[in-house]
Order: C-alpha cells, then structure tokens, then sequence
C-alpha cells in the first residue's frame, strides 16, 4: 500500500519534471503548485444505508496537495496531482456519529482553458490509508472492512493562471464500491456503496 503511494508521487514528480525540462524552452508552459480546500462528501448508491436503515447525509472535510499543470496547446492542459481528501458520511439527524475515511488520490485532469477560465475532467485513482467509526469522542477503526483502491472521475470548472492564486470547484464520483464483498456458503454479498465528494480550493502555480 505505502509502496504504490511513492511510487505515484515518484510518477507525478517524474512527469512534470520532464514535462519542465522539455517545455521550459517554449514559454514556459509547464508549472508547479499546491492546493487546498474544503470538501463536502457522502455515501450514495442503492444500498447506501447503514444496518439499522438509517440514511447518510454530508459532513465537512479537507483536501491538500501538489499539481504540475502542463500546457500542451494554446487551449489544453494535462494536470496530474498527488491529494489528501478526507471523504465520509455522517448519520442523518446526527451530529456526532457517522465515518471518516482518508484517502491518498491522484486525478489525472484535463484542462480547457481559456484567459485562465478552465473546465476539467479526467480519471482518478485513490488509496485509502485510514477509515474510522466516529460516535462522539468515540472512534474505531474499521479500515480493514473496505477496500484499498477506488477507481473514479473527476468534473470540474475555476480559474487559474500558470503564475499566481487561482480557486476551483470540484466533483469526484466513483466507479468502484468501496465497501469489501463478503462471502457465506456459496453466497457473495457487495454493498453497492460509493464516495461521492465536492470540493471547494484554492491554488497557487509557480512557473
């Protein structure tokens, strides 16, 4: 698990690096960044509900992370990140019992851009590297009941120059379950429960 994390932020480092190497003789189309924001996040799918029937709702969380923006046309742009987001779900009706869950992910983003305006759109792969049952002061970790990977999309629109702060808001749906099959006799059981999260951030690009 540690193990595919570095070698993803070696991936993404090694992509701008040489994108930098071989861009920066044209203008300089390549930049370096962080970001970070808040998040929204819930559980949906048809079985998003928890053993006692109750529904989940949205709870805060966090995002932060690093992107290399790499401009290969006058109107597109290829933008790998390496992102902690916090995702989850709260009870409805509750304020103090529900999951967070912390995920290492890395979009792969597709950028139109125009005058710094940009819409995005791409894949996405994230790592779980925690997972915990809150209830109160309460906390239990139930990480080995969920899957490790999650496969999903990334859709998006903001505003952001190659130099400079920049803000942008985000959807990550999911393709994958990540709730772990189980298995009794010769019957298989997959919770069709998928994260799905907005995020509101900021950035700032260094050319």
């Amino acid at each position: 698990m540690k193990k595919n994390i570095v070698m993803l932020a070696a991936l993404v480092l090694g992509l701008s690096t040489a994108a930098q190497a071989q861009y920066r003789g044209r203008g300089g189309n390549v930049s370096l960044g962080v970001k970070a924001g808040a998040s929204l996040t819930n559980f949906v799918g048809n079985d998003a509900k928890d053993a006692f029937n109750r529904d989940f709702t949205y709870r805060f969380g966090f995002n932060a992370g690093v992107f290399a923006n790499i401009g290969f046309a006058r109107l597109f742009a290829f933008q790998p990140e390496l992102l902690y987001s916090q995702k989850g779900a709260k009870f409805d009706g509750s304020s103090d019992a529900g999951f967070r869950l912390h995920y290492i992910d890395v979009p792969l983003a597709f950028h139109v851009n125009t005058d710094g305006f940009f819409f995005e759109a791409g894949p996405q792969v994230g790592f779980l590297v925690a997972a915990k049952s809150q209830t109160g002061s309460v906390s239990v970790d139930i990480k080995d009941a969920y899957k490790t990977v999650d496969v999903g999309y990334l859709a998006g629109l903001g505003y952001q120059l190659k130099h400079g702060p920049g803000v942008g808001l985000r959807y990550n749906g999911e393709f994958t379950n990540f709730p772990k099959s189980t298995t009794t006799g010769s019957v298989t059981v997959q919770p069709r429960v998928r994260n799905s999260t907005f995020q509101l951030y900021v950035t700032y690009s260094f050319n």
